[in-house]
Formats: structure tokens, C-alpha cells, sequence
């Protein structure tokens, strides 16, 4: 049975990337198009290539031989792949986070290594680092319900977990259709039926206690049609409090935080004892802000609000955690 375009598209980015030499036309037939026609296997790999050079990924032509006049081969060169250094804002960063959850999702990661085995089992030399190349994130900015929340959304099902309310201590269990995700003011939200209220709700993602489960059946509700996710989390979610913020942060980085400060204090004493640190003081959404100063790794450090230290210092310790 022939692959859904989507999946035959990204087997082929990783076939043609994991290449260490030039990949014949007959052995990209016989690993991604199996059981078709001659006619019909030229026609979807032009079309398929076509697709990825569109989209920016550079398909290289070649020989197999450089002294013999034989069958071109394809490949995908990582570093031509490769982006060059960019900074993002907050936002721009979490829609890349996004991006990143996804690819990292349990199904593409099956995918991946699914095409990668299957090259190897056929005698193809591949080098797994060039995977690198498409995504390596440095550091997870998500949330640890992300995950689950995102499948549910995607398989139609319920999910249940337990939250903590704005300014209360009190955790309370909460049935939940999800609709969609969506950012606001530097955090996730995730927007559906509340069950237990018969009503529709929001529900910031870093407020739920524990892990969300996914409970029964998928496909067992429908979003309801013209469903604004975003809309409906910008009206439903509290408004951003906006508070001072205090960073050290190391010459020559950190320019995105640069550009908005209120004002800089140059060359200050830094935590590694040198005076190569500005002092920066800005103004902005306490949410969200920790992701901006996480992204920049040893090249920011708070000072204050001590608030914003704390869940700096805590998202850090959960990081290595899970890295140990």
C-alpha cells in the first residue's frame, strides 16, 4: 500500500540526508517506492523532489562515479541544510519549541527511526548525526502536559488532570475536550469543553499538576466549526501583569533583550567576576520572559524579580535532571 505523501516526503528528506555518498535512483525506488510501476514511480519522485526544493531543502545531483557516466544519484547536503544563526524573539521561539514538540512526538520519532533502520537492514551507509541538522533543540521550553495534551487534541479524545488555580493552593480534577493550543503572553493554553461545567474553559498549561492522561475512546467529540483557538484563549485567558526585570547579561549577547530595555548599565561586574556584563532593565510580561532568558543560556542571569530567578533556577534543576 502506497505511503500518504506526508510520510513518503519526510522518508525521503531522511534518506537523502543520512547519505554519506550520492544515493542511486534504483535504490531510493526500491526503499520508498516499492511495488510501483516504472511510469508511476518517475512521476511521483519528480514530483516529491520538487516538493522539497520548494520548501528550501537543497537536493543534490550527482555522480556515482566520477570516471564513469552512469546512473545520477540524490543527496541532501547537511550543510548547505544546515540554518545560519538567527535570534528570535519569545514568541518566534515558542512557535519553533512547537515545532520541535512535534517532530520529537512519539509517532514521527518512530517514523524516523523506522526509515533509518529499514536503509540500514538494505546496506545503506548512513550517518545519523546529519539528523541533527533539521532540529537540535538545545533546550526544552515546553510543558511537561504538552504532550499528551497535543495527541488528545489530535486523536479527538478526552483528557483529565488535576489544577491549580491563579493565587489558590487548592488542586482540583478537571474533565477537559481539548480544541487547540495556543500562546498567549509568553504561555500555552489549552482551550476546550469543560465537561464537569458544561462550558468552555481555558487551562494554562503550566498550572496542571502532575501528568494529564488522555481517558477514552478517540474521535468521541467534534470541535465545533469556525473554532478560533487563538481568539477564544486571548478573551478567556487573565490578562499579562507587566513588572521590571533585571539581567546581567554577557557582551556581545542577548540582543533581542537589548532592544527593548528601559536602560543599560555597561560593563558591571558578572557572576564569573569580570566586568564584561551590562546591567539591562526592562519592562515586560513577567509570562514568558523565562523562556526568553532560558533560550540565551549562560549568557543571562537574573537578578531580579526573585520571582523570575526562582522559575528560572527550577526549570534549569528539571532540565539536568532529566538530562542526568
Amino acid at each position: 500500500m502506497a505511503l500518504p505523501k506526508s510520510e513518503r516526503l519526510m522518508n525521503l528528506l531522511i534518506m537523502l540526508l543520512v547519505q554519506r555518498h550520492y544515493a542511486p535512483k534504483h535504490r531510493i525506488r526500491e526503499v520508498l517506492y516499492p511495488e510501483t510501476s516504472d511510469e508511476a514511480f518517475e512521476r511521483m519522485f519528480d514530483r516529491d523532489k520538487e516538493e522539497l526544493r520548494s520548501l528550501g531543502v537543497p537536493i543534490e545531483v550527482g555522480q556515482m562515479d566520477a570516471y564513469f557516466d552512469d546512473e545520477p544519484g540524490y543527496r541532501i547536503s547537511a550543510e548547505q541544510l544546515q540554518l545560519p544563526e538567527i535570534e528570535l524573539t519569545a514568541d518566534e521561539a515558542a512557535v519553533i519549541g512547537l515545532a520541535t514538540r512535534v517532530w520529537q512526538h512519539q509517532a514521527l520519532a518512530e517514523a524516523t527511526s523506522g526509515a533509518v533502520r529499514k536503509l540500514g537492514a538494505l546496506g545503506v551507509d548512513v550517518d545519523t548525526s546529519a539528523l541533527d541538522t533539521v532540529v537540535q533543540p538545545r533546550l526544552s521550553a515546553d510543558e511537561p502536559a504538552f504532550g499528551v495534551i497535543w495527541e488528545a487534541i489530535t486523536q479527538r479524545r478526552a483528557v483529565v488532570f488535576d489544577y491549580r488555580r491563579s493565587g489558590s493552593a487548592e488542586v482540583t480534577t478537571r474533565h477537559l475536550q481539548p480544541w487547540g493550543v495556543g500562546r498567549y503572553a509568553g504561555r500555552w493554553y489549552v482551550t476546550g469543553l469543560d465537561t464537569d461545567r458544561g462550558e468552555e474553559r481555558v487551562f494554562r498549561l503550566s498550572r496542571i499538576q502532575g501528568e494529564a492522561r488522555a481517558v477514552g475512546r478517540p474521535g468521541v467529540y467534534t470541535v465545533p466549526p469556525d473554532t478560533d483557538v487563538s481568539a477564544l484563549v486571548r478573551r478567556l485567558a487573565p490578562e499579562p501583569v507587566r513588572e521590571e526585570a533585571v539581567l546581567l547579561v554577557r557582551r556581545g549577547a542577548g540582543h533581542s533583550l537589548r532592544r527593548s530595555a528601559d536602560r543599560t548599565e555597561k560593563g558591571v561586574a558578572g557572576p564569573d567576576g569580570t566586568a564584561t556584563w551590562d546591567r539591562v532593565h526592562l519592562t515586560r510580561t513577567s509570562q514568558g520572559l523565562d523562556d526568553e532568558v532560558l533560550a540565551h543560556g549562560v549568557d543571562v542571569v537574573v537578578e531580579a524579580p526573585a520571582d523570575l530567578r526562582a522559575r528560572v533556577v527550577r526549570r534549569l534543576e528539571a532540565y539536568v535532571g532529566e538530562s542526568g
